[in-house]
């Protein structure tokens, strides 16, 4: 019997970059002095060096997935004009991949509650950071979002609108149950040090791979550097990759220079079509 066909995909990078953003708030204040590379400044001439907090959306059978409420996350709906939102994923707990989760009640018509997934832990800090959604008051004074919360487990996965959705746990830091996604032929890792066989599995061959990449040095305790951003995709072999998560020590032109024919850096607002 014939295998059904994965859905073509519409991915868009909204956010790709760390926990700062760039332009760094540091390097403005000090009229970009001390920036490495001059990304900062050179972000008000090249568009692709400003790089908001790290999200993506995936469209898929006229529904659309976010991965993470960026604390940039009102902005980037503005800025993609984003009309719809169907599902959150979460990849952890961290303040720069949750903290815009109260706009979304945009996104929450009265009565028709938000599914949001995630980890046994990012699901526990979310309710802790916003129990005011979670355990909402009784006389409820602004827009509050209705959401739906799912717990999951890596490596099971779960339909989303025709799509099979596999969570994949990796290593970074004291996120202890951090995850990247296997979306159909997407496979997405905002945040990891390391990659457990498992993980691996789950990740490996996808048509685009979104993968982090910090800087190029030095070695960071909870993420990847470029070159070991570049090793890992070599093994996970996607036929092609795009680094995100990136501080102001990646610049867009000069960096790109000796990265593989398949590799290259995202930007906020890339938009590729992907077929099943």
């Amino acid at each position: 019997m014939p295998q059904p066909k994965t859905p073509s995909i519409r991915l868009t990078i909204l956010g790709s970059g760390t926990s700062h953003g760039v332009p760094c708030i540091d390097c403005m204040v000090n009229d970009y002095a001390d920036c490495p590379q001059g990304v900062c400044r050179e972000a008000q001439h090249d568009p692709r060096h400003n790089r908001t907090r790290c999200s993506v959306l995936v469209e898929v059978n006229g529904r659309a997935i976010l991965v993470d409420t960026s604390l940039d996350f009102r902005a980037q709906m503005l800025a993609q004009r984003v009309r719809q939102i169907d599902a959150v994923l979460f990849t952890h707990g961290h303040a720069d991949h949750i903290g815009g989760l109260a706009d979304i009640r945009s996104y929450c018509p009265p009565g028709r509650p938000l599914p949001i997934y995630g980890s046994q832990e990012t699901i526990g800090v979310l309710r802790q950071r916003f129990d005011y959604i979670f355990d909402p008051p009784q006389i409820k004074g602004g827009g509050i979002p209705e959401l739906e919360a799912h717990v999951i487990e890596p490596g099971t996965p779960v339909t989303l609108f025709g799509l099979r959705v596999t969570p994949a746990r990796v290593e970074h830091g004291s996120a202890r149950e951090c995850l990247g996604y296997r979306l159909g032929p997407v496979a997405y890792v905002p945040d990891v040090k390391a990659m457990p066989d498992q993980a691996k599995q789950i990740l490996y061959g996808a048509e685009v791979l979104v993968l982090n990449a910090l800087r190029r040095a030095p070695e960071h305790p909870t993420h990847l550097t470029l070159g070991e951003s570049v090793a890992l995709a070599r093994e996970l072999q996607p036929k092609a990759c795009f680094f995100t998560h990136m501080s102001h020590d990646l610049h867009y032109v000069h960096d790109r220079v000796g990265l593989p024919a398949t590799m290259d850096f995202a930007y906020d607002g890339l938009r590729l079509e992907i077929e099943g």
